[in-house]
């Protein structure tokens, strides 16, 4: 990223390391140098969606997380949405004698400035499709109002909600932490428009690039590990528009 230019990122789609949960061929990381780096290089408007968890340690949840989100709104982010990425099933490491098994992590939304691009993504299935919207909303006085969408027919879809369901992708690409192309894909197509940029700083086995690809924009990573980065080279140029693996 030193490298790059000032406002040079329309969006960055990444899933750092965190704690240690996973290991990544010994790589350790700065995240508030990641962070500042970030913000320089994101063009005003221009989203960050960073994907993470947290480790528990002696009983306790580290907490990295909401640090590292703090942090974003210090350097000069805005807390856009704080998503949830619902995985559907167990996939960490810990022991569950205690506690409830976490199946999920956050999505951090974040945005330098007022946001440039929502594409929203309508796949969510209305109960009440074909009727006629009826009803009131409460004011924040506590005082009800009736909808300004009163009289007009409900949609067979609606806006998806922010969590998002999506299985891992384990054992794929002899990466230890692969996030599902799916994920991906619905960030790039929400948060970017086609020939926009889109970044990975910690690129992993390319799914940020593939799904990039697919979705017509242009697309930048990094990468220390020089393993990761030939699976990456091999999936990018095996990729292209409109090949998205859904499996």
């Amino acid at each position: 990223m030193a490298r790059m230019e000032d406002n040079f990122i329309d969006l960055t789609v990444t899933s750092p390391p965190y704690d240690d949960l996973r290991t990544y061929n010994g790589f350790e990381f700065d995240w508030q140098k990641v962070i500042k780096e970030l913000y320089r290089t994101t063009k005003e408007g221009g989203v960050v969606v960073w994907i993470v968890g947290d480790a528990t340690v002696k009983g306790s949840e580290t907490g990295t997380s909401f640090k590292q989100a703090l942090y974003f709104k210090e350097v000069g982010f805005n807390l856009h949405d704080t998503m949830i990425w619902n995985k559907g099933k167990f996939s960490a490491v810990g022991a569950l004698k205690t506690r409830y098994a976490p199946v999920f992590e956050y999505m951090f939304v974040f945005t330098k400035g007022k946001i440039k691009t929502f594409n929203p993504i309508k796949d969510r299935e209305n109960k009440t499709a074909g009727q006629r919207i009826s009803g009131n909303i409460r004011q924040q006085d506590g005082t009800m109002k009736p909808k300004s969408t009163i009289g007009k027919i409900t949609a067979k879809f609606g806006q998806r909600f922010n969590i998002w369901n999506n299985a891992p992708q384990q054992g794929k690409n002899k990466h230890p932490a692969q996030f599902p192309e799916q994920l991906a894909n619905d960030h790039i197509i929400s948060w970017s428009n086609e020939r926009d940029l889109v970044y990975d700083p910690f690129m992993g086995s390319g799914t940020t690039a593939k799904m990039a690809i697919v979705n017509n924009r242009r697309y930048v990573g990094s990468e220390m590990s020089k393993e990761y980065c030939e699976i990456a080279k091999e999936r990018i140029n095996k990729t292209d528009l409109f090949t998205l693996d859904t499996k």
